[in-house]
């Protein structure tokens, strides 16, 4: 048991209080990825452990994790204790020097990466991660293209947004960023017409192997893989297929990259997810709960062979807050709280307990549960109008009246107390890592009565 089973009592209501937050929050916060005269935000009051609450007292289990960050639930003591020691010691400082802070979150890490990925670039975010682990492998190959996955998400900066394969890319998408998509393995939707998952990974490692082929293999630079897709569907790739992208990438010379900003960090049951799949990258990309997102953190950690590029070639990137101490020692104390506590382990036997055979459940009483897949606190319902033919709850990036059925199973979620993960036809299941199974099964509770209002919608 962590010390986050239980939140505090929560201070009493202030409606008047809340009433402020939002009306300053609506006039003058711009807020992403959104149209900002149809949006409503929440005034948050608190957060504690698995859970938030708003200036209404209204408590919400928080089946988000924030955004897949807060890994070791929100406000906990010795995270906080630790940035207060380390803004009463050393508020900030520039990133050219070697601080205390720095220097044990980057051992940390690396501690616990795989292979020799042994020197860890800091930025302030998966996406800045993500822009310069592909910067990084084009100097070292001396190669412009980027390959990645349709069904991804990287981040929101320049170069991310490209790499990215889902419809936020869209607004953005110079067309001459050097990035081609391809189709990644996902049996459920298979787009190789596969019957099995030994067929999904052949036939997607051929759709691959194709497409460098007719792209160049000498303009290839690097694959960039979310290890377990996140945002785009939590879909754990069949066994073989990452070895085989290593593989490939081996034999062409392309510079392997795992994105873990959302899966790092305990949220599969291990300290980073290609552990479950014995591969090692050239780069990874962490964030989110490297320090359960209490201050921004993130960084790629990079093998022997692409730091060796940079050992008297100067590496043409920084930031100005790279390695901030406030977000290291966030860092370190992050990573001493999920090792003392257990929380990796805490994160497998939950979902191995608890969330996997409770969603399995689900599935089996409500008709609009087309698939349940995931690892540890990372999972996802696939909801349908229709089993038989798998047709999407909503259509692929579904707005308005379009996406109703969805708005009305999170209206209902959050009516009973449960702030859900909703991504166009699917509800992802992502509380914090260290979730207790009473607040977990207290969740699936409310998920069994919302998928009912989802079942309304069945063709």
């Amino acid at each position: 048991m962590t010390s986050q089973a239980q939140p505090q009592p929560q201070p009493p209501a202030d409606t008047r209080a809340g009433a402020a937050v939002k009306a300053a929050d609506r006039a003058h916060v711009f807020h992403s990825w959104s149209a900002q005269g149809l949006i409503d935000p929440l005034a948050v009051a608190g957060a504690e452990g698995s859970y938030f609450w708003d200036y209404d007292g209204k408590r919400y289990l928080d089946f988000t994790s924030g955004l897949v960050f807060t890994n070791i639930g929100y406000q906990h003591p010795r995270v906080v204790a630790a940035i207060q020691e380390q803004a009463g010691k050393l508020t900030t400082f520039a990133p050219a020097f070697a601080i205390e802070a720095r220097s044990e979150a980057a051992r940390l890490i690396a501690e616990r990466t795989p292979g020799d990925l042994d020197k860890i670039f800091f930025t302030n975010g998966g996406a800045e991660a993500i822009e310069n682990a592909v910067r990084m492998a084009r100097l070292h190959t001396g190669r412009p293209k980027v390959l990645s996955a349709y069904r991804s998400y990287h981040g929101g900066t320049a170069t991310a947004i490209n790499v990215t394969g889902d419809p936020r890319r869209w607004p953005s998408d110079s067309g001459t960023s050097g990035v081609v998509h391809f189709w990644a393995p996902f049996l459920y939707r298979t787009p190789f017409y596969a019957t099995t998952e030994a067929e999904e990974a052949e036939r997607a490692l051929r759709h691959l192997e194709d497409t460098i082929a007719f792209e160049g293999p000498g303009t290839v630079a690097a694959i960039v893989l979310e290890t377990i897709p996140g945002t785009a569907g939590i879909m754990v790739p069949p066994p073989g297929y990452l070895a085989g992208v290593r593989e490939i990438c081996d034999r062409y010379g392309i510079v392997f990259v795992l994105d873990e900003v959302m899966s790092g960090f305990g949220r599969t049951g291990k300290w980073f997810a290609a552990e479950h799949f014995d591969v090692v990258p050239d780069l990874l990309t962490f964030a989110k709960g490297v320090n359960s997102g209490y201050v921004p953190l993130g960084g790629v950690a990079i093998s022997a062979g692409i730091a060796a590029t940079f050992e008297t070639r100067p590496y043409p990137g920084g930031l100005t807050y790279s390695g901030h101490p406030l977000a290291c020692a966030a860092a370190v104390a992050t990573i001493g709280v999920m090792a003392d506590e257990g929380v990796v382990e805490q994160a497998a036997r939950i979902g191995e307990d608890v969330i996997g055979p409770g969603l399995r459940e689900l599935a089996e009483r409500h008709p609009s549960v087309g698939e349940v897949r995931g690892l540890g606190a990372f999972w996802a319902l696939d909801l349908v109008r229709d089993p038989a033919t798998r047709e999407p709850l909503v259509p692929y990036n579904a707005t308005g009246e379009a996406n109703a059925p969805m708005a009305a199973f999170a209206a209902a979620c959050k009516a009973r107390g449960l702030w859900p993960f909703v991504n166009m036809n699917r509800t992802h299941v992502v509380p914090p890592c260290n979730i207790s199974q009473a607040e977990a099964k207290e969740g699936l509770a409310v998920l069994d009565e919302a998928l009912s209002v989802a079942d309304g919608f069945l063709a």
